[in-house]
């Protein structure tokens, strides 16, 4: 993980790889952002003019590398795209800062270390600017470069190129308590969205459900955090039929895992579940080619989960978080579930399977149920569902669900804030009758145009009455195919962390709509 540091130190006079400045999109050409103003003066007051000479614009995420001038310690400055230049008076967006941070940070890779002056208003432009910076430094490294991946040498010897390794904020204040825990929540959000994203790019053959569920049984320990996981024998035993039907077919046995964080003067208490196939080939349904490859991601919302879990006990919130991660990998065998199957859920309802391909909403009913049983105040679950949610909000948008209006709306608020993309979508209640079965008590498709919708509608079955509940459809953002941009790399991005971090802090103080 690249450090983050808090530095008083002029941008003059820091020893660095490279400086980093903001550069806005003005009326007449690139305007130099706030907190650049001694490396302007290195530029005899000209920084905007050479940009403006570079072809720079200001436009957001634009890189333009600049070797220093005298009397900078630095042998490059780096200046990055902020977009608009704000109106008089005004900061800038909070996503914008996020995102030159990141494309900063991206484009330093192999770099040890870098001096962001980029505008620090206030302690939530330091955790943009930090969160930007740790999340663009990202790199998943594990399986390439050989027997040199780990070495300092690695990228000469055919390796990759690491991570910028520090980050130094110039201009923040480590003395300041609001600076200070600005950095550290960025700190720890920032790594467990890049933990999530590891799990996501993890190829299938090694991230097996069983070993999805010793990675967070190790690190639920290592924070504090009760752990329960339930293998294929307790889970038959238990009656998880959703679960077992989707698993079955598979020689890598399902898991449920249960993580518990809880805070003794806590109030609130969350239920989060994420969906957790390590592996979606479609089942009997198989998947045409062309859409097998990216199925290792179909583990992001329980990804996204185990890293919020572990992000609320490492803020140490007041509130208690319990996760639920239902795990299985779906494959097409003699003992695979067939399409006109009919499972009997942990419920107890009956669902007759008509695709096995539609097989996350199978794992999370169960999930969903057993979450219920303890009677949390909400309950979220995340989930890479349909293909129909991203055809209809495209790649970068998850669609909100919910059986609240108001829930729905807070967390529609609280994504755009902490700058994850989303739109509140309709539970229309004519779409449920589509999924009337003449066999058992519901099937798990109905019709098509709407799909993301139906789906929604069939996981609201297995909540419990009562119960304030929403469903996150990432299927869109939570795997990148296209080039790198902000602080978002190719394949997994870890979508909706800071959602359900941001939800788990406004609960914990009371702040909820």
């Amino acid at each position: 993980m690249t450090a983050l540091t808090l530095s008083t130190a002029g941008a003059a006079t820091l020893r660095a790889d490279a400086l980093v400045v903001g550069v806005a999109k003005g009326p007449k050409g690139p305007v130099v952002a706030a907190g650049a103003e001694a490396v302007d003066k290195a530029f005899d007051g000209k920084l905007a003019a050479v940009l403006d000479a570079m072809g720079a614009s200001g436009a957001e995420g634009e890189v333009t590398k600049l070797p220093a001038p005298a009397g900078l310690k630095v042998p490059v400055v780096l200046a990055v795209g902020l977009g608009s230049l704000p109106e008089q008076d005004e900061s800038y967006d909070e996503e914008a800062l996020r995102r030159a941070a990141g494309a900063a940070a991206r484009a330093l890779h192999g770099s040890k270390k870098a001096a962001f002056a980029l505008p620090l208003d206030d302690a939530s432009a330091v955790t943009a600017v930090a969160e930007g910076a740790l999340l663009g430094a990202y790199a998943f490294t594990a399986y390439q470069g050989g027997e040199d991946k780990a070495a300092k040498n690695g990228a000469k010897n055919g390796g990759p190129k690491q991570p910028l390794a520090e980050v130094a904020l110039l201009g923040a204040k480590p003395r300041d308590k609001e600076h200070k825990a600005a950095a550290e929540r960025a700190t720890v959000v920032a790594t467990e969205v890049n933990i999530a994203r590891d799990l996501v790019n993890t190829p299938p053959n090694d991230l097996t459900p069983e070993a999805f569920a010793a990675v967070a049984t190790a690190t639920a320990k290592e924070n504090g955090v009760e752990v329960q996981v339930l293998d294929e024998k307790a889970l038959v035993k238990g009656g998880y039929g959703g679960i077992m039907g989707v698993g079955k077919g598979s020689e890598n046995p399902p898991r449920l895992v249960k993580l518990s964080y809880t805070h003794p003067k806590a109030e609130k208490t969350l239920a989060f579940v994420g969906k957790g196939i390590t592996y979606d080939s479609g089942g009997i349904s198989l998947k045409p080619a062309g859409h097998n490859e990216t199925m290792k991601c179909d583990m992001a919302g329980a990804a996204a989960v185990f890293a919020s879990v572990i992000a609320a006990a490492k803020l140490g919130l007041q509130v208690n978080v319990t996760g639920w991660l239902a795990l299985a990998e779906n494959m097409p065998s003699g003992s695979a579930t067939k399409p006109g199957d009919v499972l009997r859920m942990y419920s107890g309802k009956t669902v007759e399977v008509l695709n096995t391909d539609a097989e996350g909403r199978l794992v999370l009913g169960d999930a969903l149920t057993r979450a219920s049983e303890e009677n949390p105040d909400a309950i979220v679950d995340v989930a890479t569902l349909t293909g129909a949610m991203v055809l209809a909000l495209g790649d970068r948008t998850f669609g909100i669900m919910a059986n609240d209006d108001a829930f729905r709306t807070s967390i529609h608020e609280i994504a755009e804030e902490v700058g994850e993309a989303s739109w509140p979508m309709p539970l229309p209640e004519d779409l449920r009758k589509t999924m009337d079965s003449p066999t058992a008590d519901i099937a798990n498709m109905g019709v098509r145009m709407g799909g993301g919708l139906v789906a929604g509608l069939f996981l609201q079955e297995f909540v419990g009455e009562g119960i304030t509940w929403a469903h996150l459809d990432i299927a869109g953002p939570a795997f990148h195919e296209g080039a790198p941009y902000g602080y978002t790399p190719k394949g997994g991005t870890g979508s909706a962390v800071r959602t359900l971090v941001r939800l788990a802090e406004r609960t914990a103080t009371g702040d909820l709509g």
